[in-house]
């Protein structure tokens, strides 16, 4: 079989035919020779020791317009070069070769990279929106550990358009964003700029980080730690500086290389964001005529050292008036909606206890928002978080919001976090939250408050093992019961073999008022092993993922809720196409009688069932792409079809579309019903410029007749500050709303300002 490897010299890519007759030292031998024929280097290893890069001085700033090559400021910069694959053959070199230049100012981080590729033209670029997806794009990222903790830190990316892409990750982002484990928030932006230019030796990028947007320790000289991503699209190959295993990505920056040199300032940083913002409302639910609304506000950030941010809040921003995606809820449970106001999203990981999406001890959306999704006014708030010394995570808030009649009182919340950092990916920490309301909802005399006491920990063994815990405690006046929640986890990743085996129990009493909980009074256990496989030649596949995972309920009485059994593997091919082929085995148990839908009450019993999973996921880098969900099988004593549809179509980097379906066909003999529930949803953005958006978001139920309209122009300053314009529209004829349609049209403006610059 004839494999075709490259390798990189100073400037000239080489390519050599090998051919693997037997795994053999005189096959071995053969090779080398038949490379030297050729006159080609010998075939690179991944170095055992990760890279190191040196940072340069620079005497002028670069001028950022993408330029790398030609920019003079970049001449004395040494590069670090070399990047290894992980996609689609783990351990050989990079296809094409990158070579990465790093250099600092008094005031900001320089980085320039230069991506050559042999076929400029096969250069795809799929978004322009800021923070859109690096995964289907040529791209290119870089992470630094800031504080070379091993196991936090921050990225930028960008692609041939030259978007702005950052993020910050907590706990190398193991368990996702909120969970205990750690995560990263693509959601957490700051000030820098980049541009990038294509050209006939592929494309580059210049980089401006200030010092200012970014966190670090007190010395002057500092060594960070480091890694760099780059993506070619059409190869569907994905490269790192520092080797990684095909279980990690980017975040893993236990195994990240490093710069040396770094001359840090002490900066003095002081932003303040005002924002103003004008609102008229009419129809729906509101009295006749035009309702108007003028709000002012302000969000200020104080750097009292480089490692330690104060911020305060007055009025809080609410997100650019981000509307959330509606969810198909045919369960008992709570429904999940991420925090999106940039207030909370600084370090937002460190103050992360519990479990995604179903136990989370602090849960900033309880603070100015509705269980319906509706603003509470926040009179405003204090925030501190970082770092104090080179391990000691804190993280301290106290906000008011104010009372709304009838429907909330007024509260203070408080929330004390602390987390030590200790070495192989391993921490300790504890939590405090407390919300205490006016009481003006309440009989007179009764104590309106809740607390939460939390302690958690992570430890990592060796480079496959990291074992997890957390325990909880709520003080609620009135339940005196079984108060108390804790969980146990064990996980398991190498290039092979990824599992996991957990334990959780919540008490029927446990509620963290000021956090998420999906259900309460239960014991779950839960398990997951999966097994990698990398084909040599069958078939066009990639990658082959069997697996099977099983998470069970019980209640404290012994009662099963619920079970569920996967079974499952994952096809996927070289050309980006992917399929999952599994089975389903559920179990429902079900103590008290609830509506799933209006007139179709499930009563108690238990329901065990079977469905069929199928996915279809096609190539996402291509300008048309099609997926499509199927499950098929039991649901509650009857059946139900699901199939979720989706087509995305763009054009270039500037428009982009995708339009969902999801269709439920459910029949219950049981209980007599036979319903359908649709949710569509049709996504619309074209970008002027990487900063300059128009966005449009329709959904649609059929369960409720709802039909809302979002469409929002965004024309940015710095990070998500600037001009909005936004048009909302709401028509609920199928929940007895008035025939009018609810409509509102919001102008806001927000502003960085650089107070010591």
């Amino acid at each position: 079989m004839q494999r075709w490897l490259q390798t990189e010299t100073s400037d000239v890519q080489l390519i050599a035919p090998l051919y693997f007759i037997r795994r053999t030292t005189a096959t071995a031998g053969l090779l080398l020779a038949a490379f030297a024929s050729c006159g080609a280097e010998q075939v690179r290893m991944p170095p055992e020791t990760p890279p190191v890069v040196q940072a340069h001085r620079l005497t002028v700033a670069p001028q950022l317009d993408g330029q790398v090559l030609d920019d003079a400021a970049w001449t004395e910069v040494q590069p670090a070069s070399g990047f290894w694959q992980v996609r689609p053959t783990e351990g050989h070199p990079a296809s094409q070769r990158t070579s990465v230049f790093i250099g600092f100012t008094d005031d900001a981080l320089y980085v320039g990279v230069i991506c050559y590729d042999d076929n400029p033209e096969g250069i795809i670029v799929a978004d322009s929106r800021r923070d859109s997806s690096l995964r289907d794009t040529d791209s290119f990222q870089i992470i630094f550990d800031s504080f070379q903790d091993r196991q936090n830190g921050f990225v930028f990316g960008t692609n041939p358009a030259g978007i702005e892409y950052d993020g910050q990750v907590t706990k190398e982002s193991e368990g996702g964003f909120t969970a205990g484990g750690g995560g990263f928030n693509r959601n957490w932006d700051t000030s820098w700029d980049v541009r990038a230019s294509i050209s006939a030796i592929g494309w580059s990028a210049e980089m401006e980080i200030p010092f200012k947007s970014l966190r670090y320790g007190p010395e002057e000289i500092q060594t960070w730690g480091v890694n760099f991503q780059r993506n070619i699209a059409r190869n569907k190959e994905i490269v790192f500086w520092s080797p990684l295993s095909r279980q990690h990505n980017l975040y893993r920056i236990s195994d990240a290389g490093t710069i040396d040199g770094l001359e840090l300032p002490r900066q003095r940083n002081l932003k303040v964001t005002p924002y103003i913002l004008g609102q008229a409302s009419r129809g729906g639910e509101l009295p006749d005529g035009t309702v108007y609304n003028n709000e002012v506000g302000v969000d200020a950030k104080y750097s009292i050292t480089p490692s330690l941010t104060l911020d305060l809040t007055y009025n809080t921003d609410f997100a650019q008036v981000e509307v959330d995606e509606q969810q198909v809820d045919l369960n008992r449970f709570s429904l999940f909606f991420p925090e999106k106001r940039a207030f909370f999203l600084e370090n937002a990981g460190q103050f992360a206890v519990g479990n995604s999406d179903e136990v989370e001890l602090f849960f900033s959306r309880r603070i100015g928002i509705s269980d319906s999704g509706e603003p509470i006014p926040i009179a405003g708030g204090i925030r501190l978080s970082g770092k104090v010394g080179a391990a000691t995570n804190v993280g301290l808030l106290y906000m008011r919001t104010d009372e709304v009649a009838g429907v909330t009182p007024g509260n203070e919340y408080t929330v004390a976090r602390v987390n030590q950092e200790l070495q192989n990916r391993s921490s300790m920490g504890a939590l405090f939250v407390s919300r205490k309301g006016d009481g003006s909802l309440l009989p007179s005399g009764s104590s309106d408050q809740n607390q939460t006491y939390a302690l958690d920990g992570r430890w990592g063994i060796g480079d496959h093992i990291d074992l997890s815990a957390w325990a909880a405690k709520t003080d609620t006046p009135g339940l005196t019961g079984k108060d108390d929640a804790y969980a146990l986890g064990a996980n398991y990743s190498s290039a092979e073999w990824s599992g996991s085996l957990a334990y959780r129990q919540v008490g029927g009493d446990f509620n963290p008022e000021v956090g998420f909980l999906d259900r309460n009074d239960y014991r779950k256990y839960e398990g997951f092993i999966l097994r990698r496989i990398r084909p040599d030649d069958l078939w066009g596949l990639h990658e082959l993922r069997p697996h099977i995972s099983y998470r069970g309920y019980w209640n404290l009485s012994g009662f099963q809720e619920t079970g569920f059994l996967h079974i499952d593997n994952h096809w996927e091919y070289k050309s980006g196409v992917e399929f999952h082929t599994g089975v389903n085995f559920t179990h429902e148990g079900v103590t008290e009688p609830f509506e799933i839908v209006d007139g179709v009450v499930i009563e108690p019993g238990t329901y065990k069932n079977q469905e069929v999973q199928l996915v279809y996921d096609s190539d996402e880098s291509t300008p048309f792409g099609f997926d499509l969900r199927l499950h098929a099988g039991g649901f509650f004593g009857g059946d139900k079809t699901t199939l979720r549809p989706t087509l995305r179509y763009r054009i270039g980097e500037t428009f982009n579309s995708e339009l969902s379906w999801s269709y439920n066909d459910i029949a219950l003999p049981l209980t007599g019903g036979d319903f359908r529930v649709n949710v569509g949803q049709l996504n619309l953005s074209y970008s002027f410029t990487p900063k300059m958006m128009l966005q449009a978001l329709i959904q649609y139920d059929d369960r409720n007749d709802v039909i809302a309209t979002n469409i929002r122009f965004a024309w940015l300053q710095s990070a998500n500050a600037g001009l909005f314009v936004v048009y909302n529209e709401v028509d609920e004829r199928g929940i007895g709303a008035p025939p009018d349609k609810g409509r509102e049209f919001v102008l806001k403006y927000s502003h960085i300002f650089d107070l010591l610059d």
